[in-house]
């Protein structure tokens, strides 16, 4: 028997290869499926099943790419009405995948589909369980994205999950491995742990959804209160997922292309087009074209396109690193972003050589920056958890998720000190408020952890 679990650390999304006897099975597969299939033919071992937990938001699944390529079933759960031929399974139907046992557990509340999958040993026992976004590690799904109409509301769909660990999850032996669909970070939960996979043991003494801490009422409270506003794109890739998509390495082949300087520039003139510019947050500042969006490619990329750039047919430009461009074509297309038109032909560099105009934004560093903390105008753009935790006294706070929708707070004539926690997210607030009319921005390095450093010292 193998087991691996395959986390995509920028989705914070975690996807299972299962194999017996010469068979099998995947659990919510990201869109790019070769590694799956390479898996399988280097054990020589036959794809049979690819496993949906339930129709995902957060990123497009590669579970009809894969189904097509190794002629494997795709099996969901109860109440999922897919666009396309698959197998809707039955509360406690079983799957055999070599010597193993699957079995569904449907378990909605997250959304009215969700499924949790009970694996059997060779033996018939119960080794572990798939739980998607039912159950997390210290937390469990959010209720509110699977508003169909009046009656399936946020508290409705948390009284339901209330039920579904109740009577489906916490009833299994302590020693059964909880394998989640997300880890910490994941917009799909609150307060996830770090870890990616405990025994529901561990979880029945550290979850408040196991541990008896609250009651039904109790638990619809916690759940439904202060939920975050869902990302915008969230609902397009659940479409994508329900209706169908096109191959990723279609739309690779036919949208990475390569664009000369001159070209990018009559495309961003004549078209409307989002610049998208994913190289490092000092590269950005130095340098970059007038009214390009930052989201470097070496943070969390692929969530803050969906949250930033929010609409997933728009038109993309990329300015990247050379010798990357798959890399963010790939990761574009994870979260749904299949529209873009290129990337500029040797970077920055012959952006310049060609004499067009460019921008940048000012860099201050901590110690800098404390040293007229009290004479500045600073912007915090962290999220609400790290704000309330510690936070300048005399900051503007908007979370980044929600700091387009508040500009009309800000004064464009007054000169802004941005930061987030380590200069990241200040880079992408900073890049939205400049294509918005700010141009007197200052970007803190290192963020709040550098500017906290530096406070204790003086």
């Amino acid at each position: 028997m193998i087991i691996e679990q395959i986390y995509t650390g920028c989705l914070f999304q975690a996807s299972y290869y299962i194999e017996s006897n010469g068979e099998s099975a995947i659990i919510d597969p990201i869109r790019e499926v070769d590694l799956y299939i390479d898996k399988a033919k280097n054990n020589n071992s036959k794809i049979k099943y690819v496993f949906e937990t339930h129709f995902h938001a957060d990123f497009v699944s590669g579970h009809l790419t894969l189904s097509k390529k190794t002629n494997s079933k795709i099996i969901f759960g109860p109440n999922a009405n897919p666009n396309y031929d698959c197998i809707i399974a039955n509360d406690n139907d079983e799957f055999t995948v070599g010597d193993l046992s699957i079995k569904v557990l449907h378990t909605p509340g997250h959304t009215l589909e969700s499924v949790t999958y009970l694996l059997k040993d060779s033996e018939g026992k119960d080794y572990c369980i798939f739980t998607g976004d039912t159950l997390f590690l210290g937390d469990v799904g959010r209720p509110d994205l699977a508003q169909v109409n009046a009656e399936v509301n946020p508290e409705a769909q948390a009284g339901m999950l209330f039920d579904s660990i109740q009577n489906k999850i916490s009833v299994l032996d302590d020693d059964v491995i909880v394998y989640p669909a997300h880890g910490a970070g994941s917009a799909c939960g609150k307060n996830m742990m770090k870890i990616t996979f405990d025994t529901l043991g561990n979880q029945k003494k550290l979850n408040y959804a196991l541990n008896g801490s609250c009651n039904r009422e109790e638990f619809i409270d916690i759940l439904t209160k202060d939920i975050p506003p869902a990302p915008e794109y969230f609902p397009s890739n659940v479409s994508l997922n329900i209706n169908g998509y096109s191959d990723i390495d279609k739309i690779l082949f036919k949208n990475s292309k390569s664009i000369t300087p001159s070209e990018f520039k009559n495309i961003n003139e004549s078209d409307e087009v989002m610049i998208l510019d994913t190289r490092s947050p000092e590269k950005f500042s130095n340098c970059h074209i007038p009214n390009s969006i930052f989201i470097g490619i070496d943070g969390n990329f692929a969530p803050w396109v969906g949250e930033i750039l929010k609409n997933i047919k728009i038109k993309i430009l990329i300015v990247v690193d050379d010798g990357r461009q798959t890399e963010v074509f790939t990761r574009l297309s994870r979260v749904g972003f299949d529209n873009y038109i290129g990337y500029l032909s040797g970077g920055m560099s012959s952006w310049i050589k060609n004499g067009y105009e460019t921008q940048s934004i000012e860099n201050i560093s901590p110690d800098e920056f404390v040293k007229i903390i009290n004479e500045i105008k600073i912007l915090d753009v962290r999220n609400e958890g790290e704000i309330n935790s510690s936070s300048l006294d005399n900051s503007v706070k908007i979370p980044l998720k929600t700091l387009e929708n508040n500009l009309n707070k800000l004064n464009q004539n007054n000169k802004y000190y941005i930061h987030c926690a380590g200069g990241y997210r200040s880079m992408i607030a900073a890049s939205l408020m400049k294509k918005n009319g700010f141009d007197n921005l200052v970007n803190v390095s290192k963020g709040y952890s550098g500017i906290k450093e530096c406070l204790i010292n003086i």
